[in-house]
């Protein structure tokens, strides 16, 4: 006869599930679950730099920088610094040109 796993002292017993069918916590439900315009989800502001712009400006420091490993936030973060400088003194230039050429009509 085999021994049973009390007997041996291994103390295998099935482990109870976390939380049986039908009883798992569920989060409340709100009227804006399902809605288009999720909370969750951040709107796009005018000024904002395109994801895929500062995708490829990552990847092309990336590559100048002989594409060590495990900067990936880094250099996102240095293309996204980058690209809102360029955005900055273009917008300062622009201003600078329409103060000087007052526009009459």
């Amino acid at each position: 006869m085999r021994p049973t796993a009390s007997e041996t002292g291994l103390g295998l017993h099935p482990s109870p599930e976390p939380f049986a069918p039908g009883n798992q916590p569920r989060p409340p439900r709100s009227s804006t679950a399902c809605d288009d315009k999720s909370p969750n989800i951040p709107t796009r502001t005018p000024d904002a730099i395109p994801f895929e712009q500062i995708r490829e400006r990552a990847y092309e420091l990336w590559e100048r920088n002989h594409r060590p490993e495990g900067f990936e936030i880094e250099f996102w973060l240095l293309a996204e610094r980058e690209l809102r400088k360029e955005r900055d003194r273009r917008k300062a230039a622009d201003g600078l040109t329409s103060q000087a050429n007052p526009r009459t009509t």
